[in-house]
């Protein structure tokens, strides 16, 4: 049986990507992206809205991107894959993490007035990881 391992978001960052890069050279973008859902409350007409966090990461030419343009508040649409990684805390603990892969990244709003990028300028991460690849930070 066939599967699909596939999210889109469209949201705002909450804070500034954080940057690093291994030993190697490759760079790794970390992301939080907020996406909200507003309704309007049927017995009580009020307004209502709820906030979901994603942490977001990103790898490879999209991490250059990432850096030059986005920041906290930048509007962003977001394509990946979900993947889980476990992990052990100080206490030698297993704990996991659930993180959207990025395969593709589309800046959304204003343009920045400085260093805008091109129109044609391709954001698509379309280099497939493996778990092996995966830089070590």
């Amino acid at each position: 049986m066939a599967s699909v391992n596939k999210v889109i978001l469209i949201g705002n960052l909450g804070r500034d990507p954080e940057i690093r890069y291994n030993p190697n050279g490759m760079g790794m973008a970390t992301l939080n992206l907020a996406t909200t859902q507003a309704w309007t409350d049927k017995q009580t007409g009020t307004r209502k809205e709820t906030t979901e966090w994603h942490r977001v990461v990103a790898f490879g030419g999209l991490v250059d991107v990432i850096e030059r343009y986005l920041k906290k508040g930048s509007a962003v649409y977001i394509e990946g894959r979900l993947q889980t990684r476990k992990w052990q805390d100080k206490d030698g603990k297993d704990q996991y993490t659930t993180e959207v892969i990025t395969e593709q990244l589309q800046m959304l709003g204003s343009r920045p007035t400085e260093e805008a990028p091109k129109a044609e300028e391709d954001t698509t991460n379309k280099a497939v990881l493996e778990d092996e690849e995966m830089p070590p930070f």
